[in-house]
């Protein structure tokens, strides 16, 4: 019951002011220590192959237990000593592990700059938030990018971890967020990062498989709440689900493209090279700036509906 209390309290501060930037941050902390064990695995194994491949496996074993057993370790020392420091520990980790208001702020600039007519000042802004080339992109092409981000990150950044806190408190969340973090800096099929971050990618994947469809299913709801075309979110999310290299990051792109009408994915520019991709929904209408501003309104709604169902649940476990 303390772990729920503390995850609607996070859930209720990221919702209110946001990512701490002024204060450490664990995600930064999972990153340089990341850093620091790829370097040595690299320096280890000489690069070979079977090297990369097993070192990125013990890497990722060190990340999980350094992450998840330090936070469940600080919170039941605190809890024999003070029950109410603990409570407010792990909801301001709960609070830090969500990304809902940090995610409108960032793609908010981005709407705001191309509503300004400064083209180059949202390329820069989008670049915050996505990993391809944004030099030559266009006004549709920036609105694009920042709406599948959004939708991408509604599973990755908001729905995935609270799934997880919901179940196990701040140490789940922080077990899932390490695995998110090494696959973000090490789960790319480039020649660099093929090997040492493949157990990576494909922890990634398997810890965002539940909670990208359940995120994709809620988005559905939450589409027909803020009375856009949920006929066609569940129609596009049935077909277009898995037109993704990843196994979960087309659901919710999928079910947004449905419910705003609109066409998203299709090839784009990674470090100067041209990925081929399968388009995302249907272009019954043009994309529009004002699409940002929905598609983080189908967000918030998205968390808001997944927090009280969950939450509920998790109520009842108890109470029964």
């Amino acid at each position: 019951m303390i772990s729920l209390v503390a995850c609607i309290g996070g859930f209720c501060l990221d919702f209110l002011f946001g990512d701490p930037v002024w204060l450490y941050h664990p995600v930064r902390i999972m990153g340089n220590v990341i850093s620091l064990l790829e370097k040595a695995v690299r320096k280890i194994s000489r690069n070979s192959k079977s090297g990369l491949l097993i070192g990125g496996a013990v890497l990722w074993g060190i990340v999980v237990i350094l992450f998840t057993g330090i936070p469940y370790g600080v919170l039941e020392i605190l809890k024999s000593k003070n029950e109410i420091a603990a409570f407010l520990l792990e909801m301001f980790w709960c609070y830090q592990l969500l990304a809902a208001k940090s995610l409108k702020t960032e793609s908010m600039k981005v709407y705001m700059k191309l509503k300004d007519s400064d083209l180059e000042g949202a390329r820069k802004a989008v670049s915050m938030i996505v990993g391809r080339d944004t030099a030559n992109l266009d006004c549709e092409g920036i609105t694009k990018a920042t709406v599948e981000t959004i939708a991408e990150n509604t599973s990755d950044g908001v729905i995935a971890p609270l799934f997880y806190m919901l179940i196990g408190g701040a140490p789940l969340g922080m077990l899932y967020k390490a695995i998110n973090t090494m696959d973000s800096m090490l789960g790319y099929k480039d020649e660099k990062y093929l090997y040492i971050g493949r157990i990576a990618a494909k922890m990634d994947d398997l810890v965002n498989y539940i909670p990208a469809r359940i995120s994709a299913i809620v988005m559905v709801l939450a589409s027909f709440l803020c009375g856009l075309d949920w006929k066609n979110a569940w129609k596009i999310f049935l077909r277009d689900r898995y037109n993704h290299s990843s196994p979960n990051s087309a659901q919710t792109e999928a079910v947004c493209a449905g419910a705003l009408d609109i066409q998203l994915a299709g090839d784009a520019w990674y470090f100067g090279k041209l990925y081929k991709k399968p388009y995302i929904g249907e272009p019954i209408r043009s994309i529009r700036i004002e699409d940002i501003c929905q598609t983080n309104r189908l967000m918030y709604v998205t968390a808001i509906v997944t927090m009280i169902i969950f939450g509920t649940f998790k109520l009842l476990f108890y109470i029964i």
